[in-house]
């Protein structure tokens, strides 16, 4: 066990709930890992009391903070700066500690890019399937964009939501790329050519298994490789359909490892090699009892 004293860097993550956050496999692996002298904890902040948690943490001289839901768009308001792109999406996830308070960043969205990257899924020139219109969903529009995806189908059950985020992402990126639709309209895609397709909807997410936004084993004919951002269950109903229809199909644990490894690689100023990030993963798989 390692030895906490006076010197001892904290970090931690706000939200609520966090009872069961991965977080601390991440973190606390890598300190370890490396000799690092810091600690990561899980700080549960109740509705109404955002504003004192940030407050509080920097005053405590908390060196870096995670955001969860249902916090990451509120507490921008709390922050004496913030990364370009984390405006724009308009979230937050990761808080750095600066001379005058907490500058903020999104780390989820290139989190997601180098999971992606990680299990050799290309974004560029690609043609994606987007399932729903969120904060997840919009974080995951402006990085197909930036990435150089070829065209991108914001599909969500009410079109006014999809028309939004998409208008906004091609707007503030200056593309004309996102494409909303309905998502009882899926058979209007267009062609026979196959789609990276990413779920980035709740539904599905444990206790409800049985969930996929789409059932329909026609629609999992169109997609070559299926990305659930959910990861409980490690085998989500969407991916089950994907891999019925002959594709490949992942979840979102490796999503969670990097938005961490990123944060962790902001508040300390290194990189994390990807030796030291598999370590991690296969930890987090251990704790969640995943077995691939």
């Amino acid at each position: 066990m390692r030895q906490i004293d006076g010197y001892t860097k904290t970090c931690g993550l706000i939200g609520n709930p966090v009872e069961h956050t991965m977080s601390p496999v991440i973190h606390n692996t890598l300190a370890q890992r490396e000799g690092r002298n810091l600690v990561y904890v899980p700080l549960r902040v109740e509705k109404g009391g955002l504003k004192a948690a940030v407050e509080g943490a920097y005053a405590l001289n908390m060196f870096g903070l995670n955001v969860t839901v249902p916090y990451k768009s509120e507490v921008i308001d709390s922050l004496t700066g913030i990364d370009e792109m984390a405006q724009k999406i308009g979230a937050v996830n990761t808080l750095v500690r600066t001379e005058t308070g907490f500058r903020g960043y999104n780390t989820d969205m290139m989190g997601l890019y180098r999971a992606m990257c990680s299990e050799n899924i290309v974004i560029e020139g690609e043609d994606i399937i987007i399932l729903g219109a969120g904060g997840a969903a919009r974080a995951v529009a402006y990085m197909c964009a930036i990435k150089g995806a070829g065209s991108v189908y914001l599909l969500n059950r009410t079109l006014h939501k999809a028309e939004l985020v998409a208008s906004e992402v091609n707007q503030v990126l200056g593309v004309d790329i996102i494409k909303p639709m309905k998502i009882a309209d899926y058979d209007k895609l267009p062609g026979e050519k196959k789609y990276l397709a990413i779920q980035a909807t709740s539904v599905g997410l444990y206790p409800d298994v049985e969930d996929a936004v789409i059932t329909d084993k026609d629609f999992y004919e169109k997609i070559h490789t299926g990305f659930d951002l959910i990861y409980k269950p490690a085998n989500t109903k969407f991916m089950m359909l994907v891999k019925e229809a002959g594709g490949q199909a992942f979840h979102g644990l490796k999503m969670l490892l990097y938005q961490g490894v990123i944060a962790y690689e902001l508040w300390n100023n290194i990189t994390v090699e990807e030796e030291d990030a598999l370590l991690v993963y296969g930890k987090m798989k251990e704790a969640m009892g995943i077995e691939e």
